[in-house]
């Protein structure tokens, strides 16, 4: 037991009971990992590798490394790689309970920061925000960081720190973590703009303050959490006891379960129509959105081609005129007489029957469409799905014959 407190070991969540002395096979180990979930040719996949370190000379800690944000896909990358990236990164950032940390290099422009955007999204009050900088070492000669570590450009509530970390030749000569702290401690002290505050910068630094911070965090969060937990057991052991005399066959039950199936039918297929659904189709247009724009944009593109001959149709109008005046004489007059007016537009409103008739069948079928996504969820009772699906596109193909005959 004790060889193990003063060992530095870790553990993968994938491989359970072998411990990891040597971290340049931990480093191998996440490498072959990632290939066997994302493929050996840059793929991604928001499936974590859960490791655990043991050491005794670390602070306790939980981070969850999210990937940088990817502009341009490479390799097996999907087209929309930036977009899936993003939501990974939201799906951990939006908890409430997660602090941020928000790394940016010190050689880009801190206002352009993907890490700092998607914080402020979620975060906007900068109460769970913690700015790091980092390649503090590869600034332009003459130009430093200062104003940023000194939270005085974009600043945080929780404020920035500073870190320099080994570079790829560091990494490729095997400089060990001892010699790059020092290093890095030598770059803050001897540095003209940073040595004042030299104290508050560095690895050490970012996790004490982490730890601390963290703790707080925990301390201040833990409360509410307690409370939902304690709400979810509630809720549980109440289910818990409904279930206790629970008899399969039981009518009332199983009447109970498809009255909750259809109801929920409903819900989906309401949700699907306003947009507020739980899932967002981003490859096309579906539910009340293509409903919307085969108002707003199909119809309106299928009036503007109908043909329209003015000439054709002033005759018209004059025609109507004389005709309803008989063997009188037509005497100039500002408006059009009532009974030539109707006559003309009624016979203009018929050319727009076509249209009117060709937007309901495309809203029909969206309609149907939309039955049947919904009903995918009761795909576990076939004959069920069927029926739903049935009676529903029935009552649709009613509504449409009377909407066509209102036409």
């Amino acid at each position: 037991l004790l060889l193990l407190f003063f060992t530095e070991y870790a553990e993968f969540l994938h491989c359970k009971g072998r411990k990891f002395t040597d971290f340049d096979e931990v480093r191998q180990e996440i490498e072959v990992e990632t290939d066997r979930i994302t493929g050996v040719n840059k793929g991604i996949s928001s499936i974590p590798i859960n490791l655990r370190i043991y050491s005794p000379h670390v602070l306790s800690l939980t981070l969850i490394d999210l990937p940088g944000i990817t502009k341009v896909p490479v390799g097996d990358q999907p087209p929309d790689i930036e977009q899936q990236i993003r939501d990974m990164i939201m799906q951990f950032i939006s908890r409430e309970n997660c602090l941020i940390l928000a790394v940016t290099p010190a050689n880009t422009d801190l206002a352009n920061s993907d890490a700092l955007k998607l914080a402020k999204e979620v975060d906007p009050q900068g109460l769970r925000t913690i700015g790091v900088i980092t390649k503090l070492d590869l600034m332009d000669e003459g130009t430093d960081a200062r104003e940023i570590l000194e939270n005085k450009l974009l600043p945080l509530r929780r404020g920035y720190i500073g870190v320099v970390n080994r570079s790829q030749k560091d990494i490729d000569g095997k400089k060990d973590i001892k010699a790059a702290l020092l290093a890095e401690r030598k770059f803050f002290l001897s540095h003209p703009a940073y040595r004042h505050m030299a104290d508050r910068m560095g690895t050490p630094y970012l996790q004490k303050v982490l730890n601390q911070q963290l703790t707080n965090h925990i301390r201040d969060t833990l409360p509410a959490f307690r409370s939902k937990l304690q709400s979810q057991l509630l809720s549980i052991e109440h289910e818990v006891e409904v279930y206790k005399n629970f008899r399969p066959e039981d009518p009332t039950r199983k009447t109970k379960a498809l009255l909750q199936m259809v109801q929920q039918f409903s819900v989906d297929f309401e949700k699907r129509i306003e947009g507020s659904g739980d899932q967002v189709d981003t490859l096309e247009l579906s539910g009340g959105a293509k409903i919307n724009r085969i108002f707003h944009e199909r119809f309106p593109f299928e009036l503007v081609k109908m043909e329209f001959n003015e000439k054709e149709l002033r005759r018209e109008i004059s025609y109507a005129i004389k005709n309803i005046h008989g063997i009188r004489q037509v005497l100039p007059c500002l408006f059009t007489p009532d009974m030539a007016f109707e006559a003309i537009v009624k016979k203009q409103i018929v050319k727009l029957k076509g249209p009117c008739l060709k937007s309901v069948d495309l809203v029909m079928q969206e309609l149907i469409n939309t039955v049947k996504k919904c009903t995918k969820k009761l795909a576990t009772y076939p004959r069920l799905c069927e029926e739903t699906e049935r009676i529903v596109a029935s009552y649709i193909r009613e509504r449409e014959e009377k909407t066509k005959d209102q036409v």
